[in-house]
Formats: structure tokens, sequence, C-alpha cells
């Protein structure tokens, strides 16, 4: 049996099905600096110890592996403590907020190659996008040249009142973009060159959020395709993921009910209506694979080095919105050729990191 620790009850407390569903998993404590959180959880779960202190849980020899859903802003200093006590970790994104956070992630990460870290890029989880993967896969839509991915949020009140717009950072590109440049590294096998981007924070004009509430990016991948990313909070819009996706024999168009695939030219051309179930996903879906990747020594449905492939593109779109400059991602090793900013970007296997010197 693994024995599983929980920091953060807001998304986390879905992560205690996902344990629960897997017979190798024991949920033995929860931790949660709220009050009313921790009441809950000792009336719905008598049998686990709750505790308002993360590093009971991060330094406990009898907890094999932890779920961080913490706020963003404490993930970098759990996960340090988490794999320094020998944890195998499942964090909500983003894995961190700032670029050396990562760097240091990674180093620690090399020097325990026997641990496993994944991040909950949930979407990829999806039917209808899992569907699309498998069309692209048998050349239906043909060589993809462009797709527009966009994080429509809707829910600006969460950043104007809740803990997003609290704490001392919050990226709307690490908070929500982040899937979306998941989905597009995933479903195509591509890797991001480099990217440029603008933002604004018009849609939070008189709250208390005073970063960038809206970032639009342009990035160029090492095949010649290219694809927007937005992250799109204050929009008068449900909850939702636009995604676009454009290949020389078809095109995907993502709807709130059922997706379009358009394989014609033709005007009047009627589309197959794809109705795989969308989003159709528990927050918890990704971890049975994550607890097998653990007691197989294999690697789970997100690995590390998807997390941190998507993570330093993600710090790349930020950088360039900040500098109004194009931003490379580059494999460890690549030096910056001094007329791109660089963005370092891992090629993590087995432990060890691999690069052109």
């Amino acid at each position: 049996m693994l024995n599983v620790g929980i920091i953060g009850l807001g998304v986390g407390e879905q992560h205690i099905a996902g344990y629960l569903r897997h017979p190798a998993c024991s949920v033995v404590a929860v931790c949660d600096i709220a009050d009313k959180k921790r009441v809950m959880a000792q009336a719905k779960y008598p049998d686990v110890r709750v505790t308002a202190d993360a590093d009971e849980i991060l330094t406990d020899p009898k907890i094999d592996v932890v779920s961080i859903a913490s706020y963003d802003n404490y993930h970098y200093e759990h996960i340090v403590k988490g794999l320094s006590n020998g944890k195998h970790l499942f964090v909500e994104k983003p894995l961190c907020l700032h670029q050396h956070e990562l760097e240091h992630i990674q180093a620690l990460l090399q020097d325990r190659p026997h641990l496993k870290i994944s991040s909950n890029l949930i979407l990829r989880m999806s039917p209808r996008f899992r569907d699309l993967k498998c069309r692209i896969q048998k050349g239906e839509l043909g060589t993809l040249y462009y797709i527009e991915a966009d994080y429509h949020y809707g829910r600006i009140h969460k950043i104007h009142h809740g803990w997003r717009g609290s704490i001392p950072y919050y990226s709307v590109v690490l908070g929500g973009a982040v899937h979306m440049v998941d989905l597009l590294l995933w479903l195509t096998g591509d890797s991001v060159a480099e990217v440029a981007a603008v933002g604004t924070n018009i849609g939070s004009k008189g709250s208390c959020f005073k970063y960038n509430d809206t970032v639009v990016a342009i990035l160029r991948c090492k095949s010649g395709m290219v694809a927007k990313v937005v992250a799109n909070f204050p929009c008068v819009h449900p909850h939702f993921h636009a995604l676009s996706v454009y290949g020389t024999k078809g095109s995907f168009i993502n709807g709130t009910d059922h997706a379009l695939l358009y394989t014609s030219h033709s005007a009047g051309t009627i589309p197959e209506v794809i109705s795989t179930l969308y989003p159709g996903v528990h927050k918890g879906d990704l971890i049975y694979s994550f607890i097998e990747a653990i007691l197989n020594d294999t690697e789970p449905e997100v690995s590390s080095n998807d997390v941190f492939r998507v993570m330093a593109v993600c710090f790349a779109i930020e950088q360039a919105a900040r500098n109004g400059t194009v931003t490379s991602v580059c494999s460890v090793g690549e030096f910056n050729d001094g007329t791109h900013n660089t963005v370092w970007q891992a090629d993590y296997r087995r432990g060890r990191k691999t690069g052109r010197a």
C-alpha cells in the first residue's frame, strides 16, 4: 500500500476520489490552512488525520505520495520539501511561478530519479481531445500548420475576490493557458521554438488584481507550424476551452455541445459532428496513471518531462509579454545567440538532462 497525504482541500479534495479508485492507495492525512475546510474534512473523513501544517505531511516518513493543491505561491516550497523528504508528488498546475524555481526542481529530481512528479494537466484526459489526437495520428487532418487554443476562464470574480487576487503573484498563463499549451504539445508531438506575446488588464481595472488578466501569445513550432494561445480571464463567457486545429486535409473546431470536422473546401459542405464528451473529466482522473507509474517504475500519463516542457513554454510567454521581445524556448545546453531572450527547457530522461553542448 502507498500512503497518501493531500495538501489543500479546494481542488485537492477531488484528488481523494482519484486515489481511492486505486487499490494500492490509502489516504491517511489531509491539510488545509482554513478552519472551515479542516472541520469539513474531519466530519467527512473521520479515519484521516487532519492538520493545518503542511510540514506534518511532507516530512512524515510513513507517507509515500503527496498531492500538492495549495495556493500557487506555495507549490515550489512544498515541492522542494517533498522531494527532499523522498515523496512522490502530484502537483496542481502550475508547478511553480518562476523560472529559477523550475530549474531547482529539475536539479532536485535529477538527483532523485526514483521519485515521480506529475502535474494535473487534465485536458488530455478529455474524451473529445483524445479522439482528436487519434484522428491527427491517423492523418485525417493531414499536416498541421495552425492551431488556435483559447482558455476562456469566464470567472473573473475568482481573481478579483478570491485567493488568486490576494497572493503576491498570480499568472493567468501559468494558471490557465498552461492547459492549452499542454494540449498543443500533446496533440501534435511538436516543440515550441519561440514566442511573442502581449497582455492587458483592462478587465480588472478598479479591482485589487494588478497583473495581466488577458495574454495573447503567438508560437512558432520547430516543425514550422504556428499557433495562437490565449488566456482570457475576464471574458463574459462560460468556462470553455476553445480549440481549432487546421491541417492540409481537415479542420477541427471545438464547440460546447459538439465539435465539427471539415474535410472539404466546398461551400455548403456538411461537416462531421464529433459528439464525444467534453470536457468529460474528473479532476482526479490522472491519479490512477500516476500511481501505476510509481508501482511499476514507468512514465505516468503526464511525465515530468511533459511538465517541464509545458512550463518552459509558459515562462517564455510570460517573459515575452513582460519584455515585448521574441523569446526562444531552448533545450538544455543550447545557448542564447544574442538575438533573442531565452528560457531553458529541460529534456529529462530517467534522471539525467541531455542536450547539445
